[in-house]
């Protein structure tokens, strides 16, 4: 319990610590919306429709264009901020300092109740899945740490994109459904029903991966009371909130966000974007410099090999997770829009990354010499300090960089210091004092937690 209780602290807090552009399109239209719903118990964001490209425009009202999940989760934090913050006036501009202050706030408590939350909770829930299938805790704290802090889901975590919480509903709804397999069946699986069908009501094409591991899950359980508890619990998840928004909203349940969404005409092309996946838009997403998730996350050269061995003592759940991750980046290759624009790293990928990271425990597990494990925690090293520096500066790019890693984060932004703490959005810190404060509380934290798994493998009896 100790291991558990420190990692979500150091995942929550690395979330929280760090920020995102408010006034992001992708962040604001969702907040604009949240804000809508708790102000005037309506979802029309026509007030804001001059600061955000992401929308949709139906009966000559603007609202969300994109599925509802982030901004009905994000409802407590935007009534919370309602009686903290005193709204400045109307705004004529994104460069409104007063505004953009307002809805900082308002973003800053909605990734610590909703973004930040489901990561620390989805690394918890890697950490206990990798124990139980690789037997190490050294293994699983290497795979939970490498998920959470050694790949872009940390920098996601800092937004109200969907990418990041879909990854992490992903993870524990292999692992409820892995418990699930092993004690408590029913209330397992209703967990595994309730992570999937949010994760659809995130993001609509989670669908696609989701259903592998639904598939797995009922394979697995084998159980008609425990399938039909996972059943109802995202039939109910997805479709009561989905129909209620879309009453509110559009009054008919037979209505997208999408397809009333202008600008972006290659929405219109496939089914909402989606075409065939492309294999150079496949490579781009792996590999190029621009876009390639190796780059952003080096642990994850690992993870293939990780997968193969789990597959000699787990092989059904090995299938599964490479399977549903292999559909995520094949969407993504099928995207028209399959840079996503202003990015670091492929966003679209993001959900595949914690069912990737699962098999890293047991990678790490079966290294039988020192060397071994210290180059895998090279690599981990590496990847959490690439990480760390995207969560502090940018997690959302400009589109004309080639290589974003370099330049503008670590060329421009880190040398120039725009970047983005709690002290220096806040507390008027300088953004330096700022990094500076988190490694200061992180580093303890984390010789904590590798203190408490050294203390848990430890042999019962042992001095």
């Amino acid at each position: 319990m100790r291991t558990r209780f420190l990692l979500f602290v150091l995942v929550w807090l690395s979330c929280v610590w760090f920020g995102s552009w408010a006034l992001n399109p992708n962040n604001s239209t969702r907040m604009f919306a949240a804000i809508a719903l708790v102000e005037h118990h309506d979802a029309r964001i026509d007030e804001f429709q001059s600061l955000t490209i992401d929308k949709a425009e139906f009966g000559g009202h603007v609202y969300l264009d994109k599925a509802p999940g982030m901004t009905l989760l994000a409802l407590p934090a935007a009534a919370i901020a309602e009686h903290v913050s005193t709204r400045p006036p109307t705004p004529k501009s994104v460069w409104n300092a007063p505004f953009e202050h307002w809805m900082t706030v308002r973003l800053r408590l909605a990734v610590a109740s909703v973004s930040a939350l489901l990561t620390a909770l989805a690394a918890v829930a890697l950490y206990d899945l990798a124990l139980r299938t690789s037997g190490s805790a050294s293994g699983a704290l290497f795979a939970s740490l490498a998920f959470a802090l050694g790949t872009p889901v940390w920098g996601w975590s800092t937004t109200l994109f969907g990418h990041a919480p879909v990854a992490d509903l992903f993870v524990i709804a292999v692992w409820a459904l892995w418990r699930g397999g092993e004690e408590r069946a029913i209330e397992f699986a209703a967990i595994a029903g309730t992570a999937l069908g949010l994760a659809v009501l995130i993001e609509f094409q989670a669908v696609l991966a989701g259903s592998i591991i639904a598939l797995w899950g009922a394979f697995r359980l084998r159980a008609p009371r425990s399938l039909a508890a996972a059943a109802l619990a995202g039939a109910a998840v997805l479709l009561i909130p989905l129909i209620a928004y879309n009453m509110v909203a559009f009054g008919t349940p037979f209505r997208l966000g999408y397809q009333g969404v202008n600008g972006f005409p290659g929405m219109n092309e496939g089914l909402f974007g989606l075409t065939s996946p492309k294999f150079a838009v496949l490579s781009e997403i792996v590999v190029g410099l621009r876009r390639g998730m190796l780059w952003v996350a080096p642990i994850l050269i690992l993870s293939p090999f990780g997968l193969w061995q789990l597959s000699k003592r787990h092989r059904a759940l090995a299938i599964t997770l490479a399977s549903a991750a292999v559909v995520v980046l094949l969407v993504n290759a099928a995207y028209v829009y399959w840079d996503g624009g202003h990015s670091t790293g492929p966003r679209h990928s993001v959900p595949s990354i914690g069912l990737l990271a699962i098999g890293l425990a047991t990678f790490w597990a079966n290294r039988i010499y020192w060397w071994e494990r210290a180059f895998a925690a090279a690599v981990l090293g590496v990847s959490i300090a690439i990480n760390l520096a995207i969560a502090a500066a940018n997690i959302t790019t400009p589109d004309e960089y080639k290589f974003p890693l370099w330049d503008p984060i670590l060329k421009t932004d880190w040398a120039t210091g725009v970047l983005r703490t709690l002290p220096s959005d806040f507390l008027g810190w300088t953004p330096f004092a700022g990094v500076a404060l988190y490694v200061v509380i992180a580093i303890p934290l984390a010789v904590l937690l590798l203190a408490s798994v050294r203390r848990s493998a430890r042999p019962a009896g042992a001095a």
